[in-house]
């Protein structure tokens, strides 16, 4: 299969606030080195990082050749190596302080005026998330957002944008009145995965699908994020979200969006992501009296995983003995529009579960006619189209088919494609595309305003209930596959979970 050549970005500064950060050495400066192996950044790019340790630029280049070496491999190209580090500077800001702003200003107009090429500037805010209106204010104020005729000036954030919808709202409009919405870039890294961008390219450019696509054809949809880590030394993060802010809004709604959405007049990212946010607008609301009926939460106790003990969540190092946090979630959403009335979409997600995995599961309507005799085969099963993301990418599509001999016998059969490794092969951190398409200003794999307010009015109805204790905590087993009321979730319409087993 051949790989798509990317295209050269234009030349830009890009500077990341929390630059010493684990975010920074894991995915971010990894992710530029994929980039320049690939030759889509020209000479003219340049890298400022910011942050409180004191450090000069002689250092900063050595914490970037020395977290590639760590996070991207020994075996890491020294050229390559050295054409980032060339171009690292870095300067020491405490992000509380009005006055750290205005030098970094100084610091990038003279980085910028000795390198006599655009001043194109993009600004990662790499920080705690308390941080993020207050740097996008004080960045305004410095003009070091202001753009002209000749330059852009971007601004990505990563999640979580908000606790809550009233908070998400708060954020949005802080942030614009600082930058427009088009400056501002909300990064989610399960976009950046070839597998869920080809969810829009594998409904419209297949003709063979889309006309399938719809309530009289689809039984029910479910999407799966299921992990069996626990929360790995990030307590202090976790008591405070939780599975249903971590996941649902935002990675849950993603894919959702994509594989609900109605078909876009472009793959432009206005028309995109219109669609994205039209179909998370017509999420039916859960009422406070249909919670416990449509959505189940569950916390995980000590179990087995791969043979190993594992402690329950409440045992975890900085948890606190009794942890109302859940780190399951199963829902069930119904979606109010032609396309999908009547057809539910079921979305679970965990930590220290049997195995770790993300898909989709489109099951089809069985036939109307059951033509071949009960007693010659097991239960006909329903075609299933199943979409993995992750560990493996791929495509698969199950049908019935006639067993080889003289009896009319139906077993099962499936068509499967595999997604390439891509050019980045195993040393891939999903976010090369993502900081590509933010240099080229294409917005389309990004969240606008309204799509993150409109993923918190979903599950905020669960946040409101779920405030009080959940006296069955823990309730279920880690390296099991969720608490038994996931499953009578979906039993009460006639419906089971695609078995993490069989995934």
């Amino acid at each position: 299969m051949q790989e798509a050549q990317a295209t050269q970005v234009p030349g830009c500064l890009m500077t990341i606030f929390g630059a010493s950060g684990d975010l920074c050495k894991r995915l971010l400066l990894p992710s530029l080195y994929n980039l320049v192996a690939a030759k889509v950044l020209p000479d003219t790019f340049q890298l400022l990082g910011v942050a409180m340790d004191a450090w000069d630029d002689a250092k900063f280049r050595d914490h970037v050749s020395t977290t590639l070496k760590e996070f991207w491999g020994e075996d890491a190209d020294a050229g390559v190596v050295s054409w980032i580090t060339d171009r690292s500077h870095y300067q020491t800001a405490n992000f509380t302080e009005p006055a750290s702003f205005d030098t970094v200003k100084s610091t990038i107009e003279a980085l910028e005026k000795k390198a006599q090429g655009p001043a194109n500037r993009l600004f990662y805010l790499a920080v705690a998330p308390s941080f993020i209106a207050t740097m996008a204010s004080q960045l305004s104020r410095t003009e070091l957002l202001t753009e002209d005729e000749h330059a852009w000036r971007r601004l990505v954030i990563e999640k979580p944008f908000g606790h809550d919808l009233e908070s998400a709202v708060a954020l949005n409009a802080e942030l614009q009145k600082s930058l427009r919405e088009d400056q501002i870039y909300r990064i989610d890294h399960f976009a950046g995965k070839d597998a869920v961008q080809d969810l829009a390219v594998f409904r419209f450019s297949n003709a063979v699908f889309e006309p399938l696509w719809n309530r009289s054809m689809i039984d029910n949809v479910q999407i799966t994020a299921a992990e069996t880590v626990g929360v790995e030394g990030r307590a202090g993060y976790y008591e405070a979200s939780g599975a249903l802010r971590d996941m649902v809004p935002n990675h849950m709604a993603e894919l959702l969006s994509l594989v609900a959405m109605e078909p876009p007049v472009s793959l432009s990212a206005e028309h995109m992501r219109n669609k994205q946010v039209e179909l998370l607008q017509s999420i039916r609301p859960i009422a406070p009296d249909e919670v416990d009926k449509s959505a189940v939460r569950g916390q995980y106790g000590a179990g087995k995983l791969k043979g190993a003990d594992v402690p329950g969540y409440r045992k975890e190092p900085g948890v606190k003995p009794e942890s109302n946090t859940e780190t399951y979630v199963a829902m069930r959403v119904e979606i109010d529009n032609w396309r999908w009335s009547g057809v539910p979409f079921y979305l679970r997600t965990g930590k220290r579960l049997s195995c770790a995995m993300t898909e989709i599961v489109v099951t089809f309507r069985q036939p109307p006619a059951r033509l071949f005799p009960q007693d010659h085969q097991k239960p006909q099963s329903p075609n299933q189209l199943f979409f993995n993301l992750q560990p493996e990418q791929s495509i698969e599509l199950s049908f019935g088919t006639k067993a080889p001999g003289i009896e009319t016998v139906v077993e099962h059969g499936a068509m499967r494609f595999q997604f390439p490794a891509g050019p980045f092969k195993t040393h891939g951190k999903g976010y090369e595309r993502l900081l590509h398409d933010v240099m080229k200003g294409d917005a389309t794999l990004f969240q606008r305003a309204e799509f993150v307010e409109a993923g918190w009015r979903m599950v905020q109805p669960l946040l409101d209930a779920w405030k009080s204790p959940a006296a069955e905590f823990p309730d279920y087993a880690a390296g099991s596959t969720g608490p038994d009321a996931a499953d009578a979730l979906l039993a009460t319409s006639g419906h089971t979970w695609h078995s993490l087993e069989q995934a």
